[in-house]
């Protein structure tokens, strides 16, 4: 979700992190079937392509918006044993990883560009977004749903209001 302070979208779109043929989640699902070291090796696997992919994906979004992106907005991400194998045989960890995984391959590129990269809380980015606005985030993203239509959720809304918020500036 590429959004100004004022809330307009410049561009939305989704992209897919992991090669085809890989899983999207080894540290929680495929890597419990193997035995630990081949577990290990397939979480670097998804990782190699979450970071290579990252890196087209916001090379993409740079030649669509030239000079207009200046940063990234990620969910802030929970602290996660500092090894592979340590995520995997955490259940808590686990059951984050992957998306840990996929938030750090996106800042890690976005800061290659030099761009900014800003950590939010998904609880009260909404909230946030709304002052920047100077009105009911809520109100103003049920309107907008309905005038851009699907895929149009709560993962989008949240996008946008990091968007905004961000974009609001150091004091936002």
């Amino acid at each position: 979700m590429t959004a100004d302070r004022a809330g307009t979208i410049f561009d939305r779109r989704r992209v897919e992190l992991v090669d085809e043929g890989l899983p999207k989640i080894p540290h929680h699902s495929e890597g419990q079937l193997l035995p630990l070291d081949e577990a290990v090796r397939l979480v670097e696997r998804v990782q190699a392509s979450a970071e290579k992919r990252s890196v087209a994906a916001l090379d993409s979004v740079a030649a669509t918006l030239p000079g207009c992106t200046l940063g990234v907005a990620l969910r802030r991400c929970p602290e996660l044993p500092p090894t592979i194998a340590g995520r995997i045989r955490d259940y808590r960890a686990r059951n984050a990883a992957d998306w840990v995984m996929y938030r750090r391959a996106l800042a890690a590129a976005a800061e290659a560009r030099g761009w900014r990269v800003h950590w939010y809380d998904a609880r009260s980015v909404s909230a946030l977004a709304g002052r920047v606005l100077g009105l009911d985030f809520d109100g103003y993203f049920a309107a907008l749903r309905r005038s851009i239509g699907p895929p149009w959720g709560q993962d989008q809304k949240i996008a946008m209001a990091a968007a905004v918020a961000v974009a609001g500036g150091p004091a936002a």
